[in-house]
């Protein structure tokens, strides 16, 4: 008898068991500042979809870069700069065949809200409008933003005469920031970032080819391509989130 009950007991525990959901996942995604207000959503969306828990983290790319090559458990990464995602996979960081280049953005000047326009391109002398001015940028020897915006005023001959009077952020948000508080005069910011400040003005948008183009790709992290980081992924490259990036200002690159 006692064996029948405990055979029985078994057999009810393995019948409840069976009977509860699958446990739900869990990730870290390291993202470019820049990403923040839209992939906040998708992210958000992903997780009622899923029932996963996505944590995220943003930063400015290379910062986020270093500190995966050092062990920082991300499960997957996301940057602004194509570069950043290079010098990772270089290092054996990327887990193989997941990497994929999933955005495109454009890169604009901004001032506070009703500043005057200004027509960007060779001889626009920019100094002369910043005055005693600041320029907000991302770091320009380091943030995918801040090399952007040093490439573009570099091509247009306006570096050399600006580089005095930039005010440099450790990311986009913080140099979106700095011109949104009236710590800077002008700023150099992705055109999604002036799109999530309500209190800074688009003045004018530099030339494609003026920088390198504007690429976000993605990966899952060596080791750490799991279940929820391939599906994460994978959502990254739908429809739902693509409506929700094309409605931030992001360009959705094919696949």
């Amino acid at each position: 008898m006692t064996g029948w009950i405990a055979r029985q007991a078994a057999a009810l525990a393995f019948m409840l068991l069976t009977a509860l959901p699958a446990a739900a996942g869990q990730i870290t995604v390291f993202a470019a500042a820049s990403l923040k207000t839209a992939l906040d959503e998708v992210a958000g969306d992903f997780a009622a979809t899923s029932g996963d828990k996505v944590t995220l983290s943003y930063a400015g790319s290379s910062a986020l870069a270093r500190q995966i090559a050092l062990g920082a458990p991300a499960d997957v990464f996301i940057s602004a700069n194509p570069k950043w995602m290079d010098w990772l996979e270089g290092e054996g960081m990327v887990e193989a065949g997941t990497r994929a280049d999933i955005l495109g953005n454009r890169l604009v000047l901004i001032g506070p809200a009703g500043a005057a326009p200004v027509a960007i391109g060779p001889g626009m002398d920019l100094a002369r409008r910043l005055g005693e001015g600041w320029l907000a940028m991302a770091l320009v020897d380091a943030v995918p933003a801040g090399l952007y915006g040093k490439a573009a005023l570099q091509s247009l001959g306006e570096w050399d005469t600006v580089s005095g009077r930039v005010a440099q952020a450790d990311n986009v948000r913080a140099a979106l920031k700095l011109v949104a508080l009236g710590e800077a005069a002008m700023g150099v910011v992705y055109a999604t970032d002036a799109a999530a400040e309500d209190a800074v003005e688009v003045l004018g948008v530099f030339p494609a080819d003026s920088h390198p183009p504007i690429i976000y790709p993605a990966a899952a992290v060596a080791g750490r391509a799991g279940p929820v980081a391939r599906a994460f992924l994978a959502y990254l490259r739908g429809a739902e989130a693509d409506a929700i990036f094309e409605r931030h200002g992001f360009a959705v690159l094919g696949q």
